[in-house]
């Protein structure tokens, strides 16, 4: 098996598991803490932006934003994987990679900082007002761009001559 191979079906895999984590989060995550008070749901989502920050999950993300472009440039004579990949990295790089970092990331920033047991009833609710809907909404476009960069990326691995 040719290293490029490898490096594609590793790709693949790393992308398959950030559009799983979107997805799960779309499709349940944020179903399940949109049930709790305002209190709780800050304090939820404030340990899992926390713990997300983790060696597996910075393996995967960062990995994906790496080794799609890497994918790209080693298969870039390769048609059509080229153009999948190159769709695929774009995908990624800006739907999912640029809105965290753009959208998602400062949000959770703001709500660590955010002392929800000094604070009103009302403060708890304005700040969950404000976070809720737009989180969930980047997070619904993060999910949507990983699930176009896994596809993508499928489609290369199908087109992909040594596979």
């Amino acid at each position: 098996m040719k290293m490029t191979t490898v490096l594609l079906i590793i790709t693949a895999v790393l992308t398959a598991l950030i559009a799983g984590l979107f997805y799960a989060y779309s499709c349940s995550v944020v179903l399940g803490l949109g049930k709790l008070s305002d209190a709780e749901y800050l304090k939820a989502m404030q340990n899992i932006n926390r713990e997300i920050l983790n060696p597996v999950f910075f393996m995967s993300f960062m990995g994906t934003a790496i080794l799609l472009p890497v994918s790209t440039f080693f298969l870039r004579g390769e048609q059509p994987v080229f153009i999948f990949l190159l769709l695929a990295t774009l995908a990624y790089l800006i739907g999912v990679f640029g809105v965290t970092v753009v959208g998602n990331v400062p949000m959770n920033d703001q709500l660590d900082g955010f002392d929800i047991s000094g604070s009103t009833v009302e403060a708890i609710k304005q700040m969950r007002d404000s976070f809720e809907n737009r989180w969930n909404f980047l997070n619904n476009i993060r999910t949507a761009f990983s699930v176009i960069s896994i596809t993508l990326a499928v489609c290369a691995c199908i087109w992909h001559k040594d596979l």
